[in-house]
């Protein structure tokens, strides 16, 4: 099949199969390129689309860009399962297998010194969500008209009060919950033999409720994660209010030193 190399991870080689119906980007099957004592593990994909120019347009493209991903993600969770992959960025492309091999020999050492770091080791993901703050519940304005009782009306000196009490209140409410976002990722990373802090999550694009106080990653060897994860589950019905998230395992994305 003729196209253009698209490269997922580079691994040591393993002798595991991957599935026999996977497919990656493109509809096509990954496949092992071997150099070096290195593995590329690549498929073919079409020059119309993934072409310098051409690609730079599809990534303006959502649902293009969605499912591309989707098929990436895909052969890097087969991999994991079998191997410890050094995952490469999303729209990695070469011309030919000459390209992905004069890669893998121009960052060799690199490649080498990271997969060491990263073998028999996992990626877990926590994230902490705080409620967003309750909506002002003075209703001192309603009436008769309103279809609400009436209620005893307030000075303003008095409405200045209660004001200052919810905000107070609600600031209270906060502190406690940065605090415990705190709490939680020095305890998580005391366990786990890195970590990673990534910028909080917007939630208009993640479309997840509550404020996202910790988004971070945990690089977390293989055989404890089943104690990583108990360890999560103890801790984060500390403090009501909260939501706490935990992902994985994923191939250590944060840890690969990729973009």
């Amino acid at each position: 099949m003729t196209g253009l190399r698209y490269v997922y991870a580079i691994c040591h080689p393993f002798g595991t199969p991957l599935q026999a119906q996977l497919t990656g980007v493109a509809g096509d099957p990954p496949r092992l390129l071997h150099h070096h004592g290195l593995v590329a593990v690549v498929s073919h994909v079409p020059e119309r689309d993934f072409a310098e120019g051409p690609l730079r347009s599809r990534l303006e493209d959502l649902d293009w860009l969605t499912a591309t991903a989707r098929a990436h993600q895909g052969v890097i969770d087969a991999l994991t399962v079998v191997t410890t992959p050094l995952p490469l960025r999303l729209g990695t492309v070469f011309w030919d297998d000459s390209g992905v091999r004069v890669m893998i020999e121009e960052r060799e050492e690199v490649f080498r010194r990271t997969l060491e770091r990263l073998h028999g080791r996992v990626e877990w993901g926590v994230k902490v969500y705080a409620e967003s703050e309750p909506a002002d519940s003075d209703r001192s304005g309603a009436g008769p008209g309103d279809g609400l009782p009436a209620e005893k009306a307030v000075s303003g000196r008095d409405y200045l009060r209660q004001r200052r009490m919810r905000m107070r209140t609600n600031e209270n409410m906060w502190q406690q919950a940065e605090a415990f976002a705190g709490r939680l990722h020095e305890t998580l990373s005391a366990f786990a033999e890195d970590s990673r802090l990534h910028a909080p999550q917007n939630a208009t694009l993640s479309g997840a409720s509550g404020r996202n106080l910790l988004n971070a990653a945990y690089l977390v060897p293989r055989e404890e994660s089943e104690e990583f994860v108990e360890l999560v589950d103890r801790t984060k019905d500390d403090v009501p209010g909260m939501r706490v998230e935990l992902t994985g395992p994923w191939a250590a994305y944060s840890f690969a030193g990729e973009e």
